[in-house]
């Protein structure tokens, strides 16, 4: 077996497709596209190159078969926030052997430590967090929804085995949109009521507006989360343009208090429903299907009952608007005209265990608890370590 660095089309070509054949006989299995992989790692249409780096592997095997493959990267100004700086590894697959595993690490690892890195996560995204995060480690039973990560049982054992340690948990759960708990629905009419309350969806013809009300909601809101970046103007214009492709109006709902921002829910329709059949790679006419199908807040794909889900990827109320019941508004009353769509049911994914309230507000749906992932890392040295739990913890509690 050897590891080698993707650098022909050859290879490149290689490290797509293994998935395709690791996973040929998974009926969960979704694909991610090869076309957003390939622009994720492009310097021409992903911003963190600007400041950061990338590098693929693939494992041949003996035969020339790919047997696995990986990905290092650094964005600096994340990885200089960090107590040690800590870069990234993703885009992770193998086969059940151990020592592929531990090959691909090894060269991810020397990656990044010939770049003055100390430590790294796995496995991350080489961007914005709201996908491609996580390993899989409860909930192998179904499909995940669109972004999230699918992976083999092993993968944790494997990462384990090799040194990395468990750095977070994020939870998902799925709701019956038909279900939401009678409390819930009492206390977001009351605080729709509420003098100087307002809600409204994004006018997506004007959305500059609305990313920078997103922004305000964001950097108050999570601001206390240990490693913080605050969005700046040009970032979210960038972030929401990018999902302005995919984006349903009805599925994106703000709480204003005296019309300034004061909350948010952001729900995306689960296209994986749709890429399910894809595996990864749409021929052409797929792709011309599917765009002329979208139309209409993919009116076709909802007629025929193939698009019944969404995923709810984030929500959030501003530290001096909650306690004010806009959690419980934001959570429901942008449902009815969401069933009335077709939607049946939500993802509400991947909430960190580094976060109590919004695990509260879970717990509250009595949604059923659909998937656990897990972000691990790995130091370099015990030196690295010792001074990496020397520092604050993850989370930063908000002073009362």
């Amino acid at each position: 077996m050897k590891i080698v660095p993707v650098q022909s089309a050859a290879e490149r070509r290689a490290f797509l497709d293994f998935p395709r054949k690791l996973y040929a006989d998974d009926p969960n299995w979704v694909g991610p596209l090869d076309m957003e992989l390939l622009a994720l790692f492009n310097p021409k249409k992903n911003p963190h190159f600007v400041e950061g780096e990338a590098q693929w592997w693939i494992a041949i095997g003996r035969g020339g078969e790919t047997v696995g493959r990986i990905a290092a990267f650094i964005y600096y100004p994340k990885a200089r926030r960090y107590a040690i700086p800590t870069g990234g590894m993703g885009f992770f697959e193998s086969i059940k052997d151990y020592s592929v595993t531990e090959a691909l690490l090894d060269a991810a690892q020397e990656w990044l430590s010939q770049r003055g890195m100390q430590a790294a996560d796995a496995c991350v995204n080489f961007g914005e967090n709201d996908r491609f995060w996580g390993v899989l480690i409860e909930g192998f039973d179904s499909s995940p929804s669109y972004g999230m990560p699918y992976n083999k049982p092993y993968y944790a054992d494997f990462f384990t085995r090799y040194g990395f340690e468990l750095y977070f948990k994020q939870e998902s759960r799925e709701l019956d949109l038909g279900q939401i708990p009678e409390r819930i629905i009492r206390i977001a009419q009351r605080a729709a009521q509420k003098e100087g309350v307002t809600f409204a969806y994004p006018d997506l013809h004007n959305l500059k507006k609305y990313a920078l009300d997103f922004m305000e909601i964001y950097n108050d809101a999570w601001q206390y989360h240990e490693h913080f970046v605050p969005l700046t103007p040009e970032r979210v214009i960038r972030i929401v343009e990018n999902l302005r492709p995919i984006l349903i109006e009805e599925m994106i709902y703000f709480a204003y208090v005296e019309n300034e921002p004061a909350g948010i829910i952001l729900a995306i329709p689960d296209l994986n429903q749709i890429f399910r059949p894809w595996r990864g790679r749409p021929s052409l006419w797929q792709l011309l299907n599917f765009l002329w199908r979208k139309r209409h807040k993919y009116a076709w794909y909802r007629r025929k009952r193939i698009l019944t889900r969404a995923r709810v990827m984030l929500m959030g109320v501003r530290p001096k608007y909650q306690r004010r019941g806009l959690e419980s508004a934001l959570a429901y009353l942008p449902v009815p005209p969401v069933i009335n769509m077709g939607i049946t049911h939500a993802e509400l994914s991947w909430v960190g265990d580094f976060n109590p309230a919004m695990l509260a507000v879970l717990e509250a749906t009595q949604a059923r608890r659909s998937r656990v992932h897990a972000t691990f890392r790995y130091y370099f040295t015990p030196e690295a370590k010792a001074h990496d739990q020397s520092a604050e913890r993850r989370v930063i509690m908000r002073p009362s």
